[in-house]
């Protein structure tokens, strides 16, 4: 019996396009987001500040899908910058709640163009704005089974 080993093909892979895509859109974010002094795993975070304006470590940590020890330098970094303020929770010392400083709430109006460009930078390619709404609906459904299945 003879192996197949194409299963071991680089192009054969569901992870590399996938990653090779995440790593080449982070690239197309950096220059909007270097002109707001932060990084796209800063902009992840106040992406969901600018939607719910206060979270604790905890929720932000799921939503993104961090740990806490990969999320607490980040927000360290962004409180420096003075965009967010951590504080313990009233009711639960344990929990550190994370909100928006005026700074920070001010760079949603400069960002508030950043999905549109991005979007914009796809005109007159091969691919069209209805199939990049449909592949990250298919994303966002890839993202919940692994999650799932990671929890397991």
């Amino acid at each position: 019996m003879k192996n197949n080993f194409s299963v071991l093909y680089l192009e054969n892979q569901l992870c590399f396009p996938l990653y090779a895509a995440s790593r080449l859109t982070t690239k197309i974010y950096a220059p909007y987001l270097k002109a707001l002094d932060i990084t796209y795993p800063q902009y992840l975070v106040l992406l969901i500040l600018w939607q719910h304006q206060i979270q604790s470590v905890s929720e932000i940590g799921e939503q993104l899908l961090l740990e806490s020890n990969t999320l607490t330098p980040l927000l360290k970094r962004l409180e420096a910058k003075k965009i967010i303020v951590r504080k313990r929770s009233k009711t639960d010392e344990r929990t550190v709640m994370v909100s928006l400083t005026p700074s920070g709430e001010k760079m949603k109006e400069k960002a508030q163009t950043i999905p549109t460009q991005i979007m914009g930078s796809f005109q007159g390619e091969e691919i069209s704005e209805s199939e990049l709404l449909n592949f990250q609906k298919t994303l966002k459904k890839l993202v919940h089974i692994l999650g799932s299945k990671s929890n397991q």
